[in-house]
């Protein structure tokens, strides 16, 4: 009796540790998420091209950003296990390098973001929303490079367990934002509506609302910045390490959970701009459905982070039993989460949808959508968390192979067929995307059982 005394206990533990690690990370990425839905719901009140315009340009500033964001994260495991490990110089060394490559992608990504827009006409989008693709875009290009300066940071700060700044951060990044967007897409008509004066601020529509998200961005990395530069100086040369080991370290493990990335999201804007395909209703309805699917997602993203933390402290001390813990207790939190999620999608769709746009029409094509999303929150979450794990544990290739194998061996070719010669519009699109999400949530859950079923090597 007493083995499973102890395995309850120790799980008890591991989920104290998860709970109080994961709210604040829950509360920075939902907040994240939270400056995505007030562009969406603001954008929205200029009309269906405007808003398949931000959904489009979007997708493609999410896939090729948060591809940079996954090679950062490279420095995941090797922070966490070196904090396991005792080792607070080498984790700081860890943080420089991170940084560094955070440069080194971030200006390519930038200049990609800016050359893609005008090929978008090549492959069917409509002319009107490729424009305001290519005018939203424009304001999101000093975004990228910050992005991933503020993910380096982030990581380093939520595996030392210091999660007040991003909290903070991001409370301040949504104020900006918020004052951003009502000043740079109305102008001077956001002025007259709380009874100001207008003072000659042009309404720069979609673009204001790139820029506004750009500088919300640029505000909070200023507050992870300063709450890093505030910590102690660990003891050591923090110039001592081989530079060029650690970058090779972070890079073998960041390059395949970059692709991952980019796999998982590209499959997303890939469906973005198949609705666009379809047409400015159909691309808007996606962005108002996908917006909410994101918003839950983001909840399980702070429970993934929490849970490669906690899952690459317990390698660092060579405790797999613990590893494993740690990844069913995320596994359970998430799958807890999304089951209510997918209620809310089911019972409310049309009130869930009608807080982001009052066009009845992009309401109607929205709902179908969320009745759909409630049945992939489950794969979407345990996916996401399953990941997080494996990260943690410093396993940088299974989940690439799942996401490839999933969304493109399965996920996209049946959103094409649903959608197009089946004729059942962005329906079948988000079919597609559940079959995707499916299949990678079993292979990642599976893959992560196994590794811990043996000895762990540090990353």
């Amino acid at each position: 009796m007493l083995g499973p005394i102890h395995q309850a206990r120790d799980e008890r533990s591991e989920a104290r540790e998860q709970l109080r690690l994961a709210l604040p990370l829950i509360a920075g990425h939902a907040g994240n998420q939270l400056m995505g839905l007030v562009d969406t719901a603001m954008v929205g009140r200029l009309g269906p091209t405007s808003l398949g315009g931000v959904g489009v340009g979007n997708g493609i500033y999410l896939a090729l950003t948060l591809f940079g964001m996954g090679m950062v994260q490279g420095m995941d495991a090797p922070v966490s296990q070196a904090l396991g490990a005792g080792e607070e110089t080498r984790a700081r060394q860890v943080l420089r390098t991170g940084l560094r490559i955070a440069w080194l992608v971030g200006l390519p990504l930038t200049v990609l973001l800016a050359v893609i827009p005008p090929f978008l006409v090549h492959v069917g989008v409509e002319a009107g929303t490729a424009s305001e693709v290519q005018r939203y875009l424009l304001g999101r290009l000093p975004n990228t490079v910050p992005f991933l300066l503020f993910s380096a940071a982030r990581s380093y700060l939520q595996a030392r367990g210091i999660t007040r700044p991003i909290v903070v951060a991001t409370v301040v990044a949504n104020i900006s934002n918020v004052f951003g967007n009502a000043l740079l897409i109305y102008g001077d008509q956001a002025l007259h509506w709380v009874g100001l004066p207008g003072v000659g601020i042009p309404a720069l529509g979609v673009l204001g609302a790139g820029l506004a998200s750009s500088l919300a961005t640029i505000s909070s990395l200023l507050v992870v910045a300063s709450a890093i530069q505030s910590l102690p100086k660990p003891p050591g040369d923090l110039h001592a390490a081989d530079q060029r080991a650690l970058q090779r370290t972070v890079l073998r493990l960041g390059l395949p959970f970059g692709l991952q990335v980019l796999a998982e999201v590209g499959a997303f804007a890939l469906t973005g701009v198949f609705a666009g395909r379809m047409g400015a209703l159909a691309a808007a309805g996606h962005q108002v459905a996908m917006t909410l699917a994101s918003l839950t997602f983001t909840v399980t993203l702070g429970i993934s982070s929490a849970t490669a933390v906690r899952v690459g402290r317990h390698v660092g001390q060579r405790n797999e039993r613990s590893a494993r813990h740690a990844g069913k207790v995320g596994l359970v939190a998430a799958a807890t989460f999304m089951s209510m999620a997918s209620l809310a999608f089911l019972t409310i769709p049309s009130l869930l949808a009608r807080m982001l746009t009052n066009s009845a029409s992009v309401v109607a094509t929205a709902c179908p959508l969320l009745m759909i999303a409630a049945v992939f929150q489950l794969s979407d979450g345990t996916q996401s968390v399953a990941a997080g794990a494996l990260r943690g544990a410093g396993d940088p290739k299974a989940p690439l192979y799942a996401n490839l194998v999933g969304h493109y061996g399965i996920g996209i070719p049946i959103a094409w067929v649903f959608g197009f010669p089946l004729g059942l519009g962005p329906s079948g699109l988000w079919w597609g995307l559940s079959a995707g999400l499916t299949v990678v949530a079993i292979g990642l859950t599976v893959r992560f059982w196994v590794i811990t079923s043996r000895p762990i090597a540090r990353a």
